[in-house]
């Protein structure tokens, strides 16, 4: 899913996306059916990951979650990121990108089309849900000590 993909998507949901510059670092931020990205981000794919995030703040919270020293906005903030994760990289998608060849997390992230720091805080969120491995299909898909892909034999 491309960047365009996403904010046709969000405007499918009723969502409103917007451009500018937001203050104190943020890069996105969500609120009443609004989101503001950062126009300072300057590629797509960074851009395509803070969405995915923002939109998963409209499915998955509620009311204000911006102090993040307050533990049910930490809960909220995790919940938003997991849908975000396993929206745009599904276990399908590693399967997909091990039979295409892929070697490393550089391409994996290439080959996905985001951030490296989005790939990881997926793989983490993966192992968190599954543990170590799961299996789907005729595969096992490993998360420690390095995301792994292997075919089983049927």
């Amino acid at each position: 899913m491309t960047y365009e993909d996403l904010l046709i998507y969000a405007q499918n949901k009723g969502l409103k996306i917007k451009e500018r510059k937001l203050k104190f670092n943020l890069k996105g931020l969500y609120k009443n059916n609004k989101i503001l990205i950062n126009s300072d981000i300057n590629t797509d794919t960074e851009r395509k990951c803070i969405l995915i995030e923002e939109i998963g703040h409209h499915e998955t919270s509620y009311g204000n979650i911006i102090d993040y020293n307050n533990l049910n906005s930490k809960k909220q903030e995790l919940r938003a990121r997991r849908w975000a994760n396993e929206k745009i990289i599904t276990l399908n998608d590693l399967i997909c990108a091990y039979n295409y060849g892929v070697k490393n997390k550089y391409e994996l992230s290439e080959f996905l089309a985001v951030t490296e720091d989005f790939l990881d805080d997926t793989i983490n969120n993966y192992k968190k849900k599954y543990g170590i491995y799961c299996k789907l299909n005729s595969y096992l898909i490993y998360f420690e000590p390095n995301l792994g892909i292997l075919k089983l034999m049927t």
